[in-house]
């Protein structure tokens, strides 16, 4: 089942968060927010190219099975998802102003609305990726899913004590704060739709074409701290745009090319094999173009 957030449309924040299995002693609660081994990335300059984590190359393959993303119930038994209702553009327009000023904010804000007119362009590339990976966009019926305001809401926080998760498996929703973080009860994991720590936050796949580094363009699955995808490495992996990807197909190929860490992750958690590995390298966060940005990269380089 394919996450609303990662179809072809932009959202601020309508995330879920995947709870699996029951909890048992996969390991030491202590450990598993411990980096260990060495350094998963290349050194500053160079570009891997390649699959991290112990993961086998990721490069499409016809007639190749895939799997849907992110997990199937038959995979793993007991899995409950809490969907995150989406943020208001108000409240997220507000912040944004705060962070980063109001012509910058507002300049990102009209690009997501503009962008929503291309969404019926993208139909026919979003049928391909689904297509070509073997995934799958509708909900399952055999999931349980309990609707929360926000992760960081007490009653969510309730919820998951309650099901007492084997893992916790984050895909698009909103940032954990810390006190919710701290009373997590099993290993945090989250699905970026980026390579970390190069593209860290939003829109990964459009900045790595943007700075010309299609190397990079990929995702990745890492362990939850308190920054913005600054947690310790589990797997990457790297897929090839087509020309004919936009913003509004990026989340899509990345997350149905993906299938295959994110289930490795969870299949590490359960059996007690965590090995997170820090996120070295150069580091940086982004956000969504100004529509001035957007608009020069799409009309001039063809990067929409």
């Amino acid at each position: 089942m394919l996450p609303p957030s990662v179809l072809p449309d932009i959202s601020s924040t309508w995330g879920e968060i995947g709870l699996l299995g029951s909890r048992r002693s996969f390991v030491d609660s202590e450990d598993w927010r411990k980096p260990s081994g060495q350094p998963i990335s290349p050194p500053v300059g160079e570009m891997s190219g390649r699959t991290e984590g112990g993961a086998t190359e990721r490069q499409p393959r016809q007639g190749a099975e895939r799997k849907a993303f992110p997990f199937r119930a038959a995979r793993f038994g007991n899995v409950t998802v809490l969907l995150e209702q989406p943020e208001s553009k108000k409240l997220f327009l507000k912040r944004r102003i705060r962070k980063l000023g109001p012509v910058t904010a507002i300049g990102q804000f009209a690009t997501m609305v503009a962008s929503k007119f291309g969404k019926r362009f993208t139909e026919k590339r979003a049928t391909e990726i689904l297509q070509q990976y073997n995934a799958d966009d509708r909900e399952n019926p055999t999931v349980s899913v309990i609707a929360v305001d926000s992760v960081n809401m007490p009653s969510a926080i309730e919820q998951i004590r309650i099901i007492g998760p084997a893992a916790v498996f984050l895909v698009s929703c909103r940032m954990l704060s810390a006190s919710t973080l701290a009373a997590m009860p099993c290993p945090v994991i989250n699905f970026h739709a980026g390579i970390n720590p190069q593209y860290r936050g939003l829109m990964g796949g459009y900045w790595a074409r943007v700075e010309n580094d299609e190397d990079n363009f990929g995702a990745t699955v890492h362990l939850v701290d308190a920054g913005v995808d600054t947690g310790d490495i589990l797997y990457r992996s790297h897929m090839i745009p087509s020309k004919n990807d936009t913003m509004h197909t990026y989340p899509l190929l990345q997350t149905a090319a993906s299938t295959d860490i994110a289930i490795r992750a969870i299949d590490d958690v359960l059996s007690g094999n965590l090995k997170p590995l820090p996120a070295n390298g150069i580091s940086r966060q982004w956000y969504h173009p100004p529509i001035w940005t957007w608009l020069w990269n799409g009309f001039l380089r063809g990067i929409w």
